[in-house]
């Protein structure tokens, strides 16, 4: 039934509608460009081939948007704009833009694009249509033959030397139906051409591979920025509500203790008692302040003793299995104990699990993380803070974090990190 429908689906259409519009967008291009290159290119001795040469590129630049936009409104093909050019830090005016531009290999790229499209596009509007119309043609020849003066269709000579054309319904009915085996043929004749097309432009009007991996660091640097600001105020936050607020408190009743200690010695010792119990109530504050920063025995035991007492205060029976050959860096020790940390407070708070288990490997160069709990599942990222602020930490160290929670349970996260060996 797919391939009955092929000839009638929307996509089919879409990629018909690429092929057919891509010979007249193209060949003004490829006129414009090529007259542009060679003139400027023959007048490179003046002073005027420079900046005719920079706006051949900024020619292309606008072929390349262009032409991403028609990739992905018919080929549902979104390729990301490249970088835009700018000049060096500390240069400024026309003349910088001309070199940054220049030095632009995007905007060569598009030019190459515009070159190499062209003929591309010549023989796929050609083969293209010439499929497309006739297939339809014959599928169709039956319904509009007997309006023609006289048969166009021949089938060749008989023996007396005569002309036989398709007139006659067994003759009619055949070359139909090699007219709908061409219709069906043609979306995947489409298809073939189009993929071309999709190779193309995502190779030569996107961003390389170096762009793109610029771009992922500096999202991923942003995230750790603002992790770590959102990790400064959650400090500061838990200092002023918590430690600081009975120290100040413990400052107030030392103070009365003292203004008592003559004349009520007895209001002063209870004063001083309830002191005591601040201090102890403080520092205990301050273990788990600290404990929240870095634990001190994941500085001096590693990752699975402390992931052992990680499993212990979890409110969810937890097990769990290691299979580590060494400790690995202390960077990627402490992201893998707070990850672990936040998907186990998740399974305690949301899940209402009553077993969990965490498994730890190494494989190549990576750290792979795997959690299980038997709750009732319906953990998305999007519906909450705490898995999106988990997969954008994880990614901005080239990390990533996969989710299986179907409504009812169970659910399966698994986190990989890049393995780096201590120094």
């Amino acid at each position: 039934m797919h391939l009955l429908r092929a000839p009638l689906t929307a996509r089919t259409w879409r990629e018909l509608g690429y092929v057919l519009s891509g010979l007249p967008i193209l060949t003004v291009a490829f006129s414009a460009l090529v007259t542009l290159l060679a003139t400027s290119v023959g007048l490179l001795v003046t002073f005027v081939g420079v900046p005719l040469l920079a706006l051949t590129l900024v020619c292309a630049r606008g072929l390349g948007a262009g032409e991403r936009a028609r990739a992905r409104l018919l080929l549902d093909l979104d390729v990301a704009a490249p970088a835009p050019v700018r000049p060096r830090r500390g240069r400024r005016g026309a003349a910088a833009h001309v070199v940054a531009l220049l030095g632009n290999g995007a905007a060569w790229r598009q030019l190459l694009y515009g070159v190499v499209a062209f003929p591309w596009s010549v023989f796929s509007f050609s083969t293209g249509l010439t499929v497309w119309a006739t297939g339809w043609g014959m599928l169709t020849y039956p319904l509009w033959s007997w309006s023609l003066p006289w048969p166009v269709v021949a089938l060749g000579e008989d023996g007396a030397g005569r002309t036989r054309y398709v007139d006659t319904p067994a003759e009619l009915a055949g070359f139909a139906l090699l007219g709908l085996l061409l219709v069906l043929a043609a979306p995947w004749w489409l298809r073939g051409l189009t993929t071309v097309d999709r190779f193309l432009v995502a190779g030569l009007l996107g961003p390389t591979r170096l762009d793109a991996r610029v771009t992922e660091l500096e999202g991923g640097r942003a995230a750790v920025t603002d992790t770590a600001s959102a990790d400064l105020r959650r400090i500061e936050r838990d200092l002023h509500d918590g430690a600081q607020a009975r120290l100040v408190h413990l400052a107030m009743n030392l103070g009365i203790a003292k203004e008592n200690l003559t004349h009520d010695p007895h209001t002063a010792a209870r004063m001083v008692d309830t002191a005591h119990h601040e201090i102890k109530l403080a520092l205990q504050e301050l273990r788990d302040l600290a404990r929240g920063i870095h634990p001190a025995i994941l500085t001096h035991r590693g990752l699975g003793p402390a992931l052992q007492t990680l499993t212990t205060r979890c409110t969810t029976p937890t097990t769990l299995h290691t299979d580590l050959p060494h400790r690995p860096a202390p960077a990627t020790e402490s992201i893998a104990y707070f990850t672990i940390s936040e998907l186990l407070q998740n399974i305690s708070k949301h899940s209402h699990a009553t077993h969990a288990h965490i498994e730890l490997w190494k494989t190549d160069n990576r750290l792979l993380i795997h959690v299980t709990d038997n709750g009732h599942g319906g953990a998305n990222p999007h519906h909450g803070t705490g898995l999106t602020g988990l997969t954008h930490r994880l990614q901005s160290v080239d990390g990533l974090l996969l989710i299986h929670s179907p409504t009812g349970g169970p659910t399966t996260i698994t986190a990989e990190l890049p393995w780096r060996d201590p120094d």
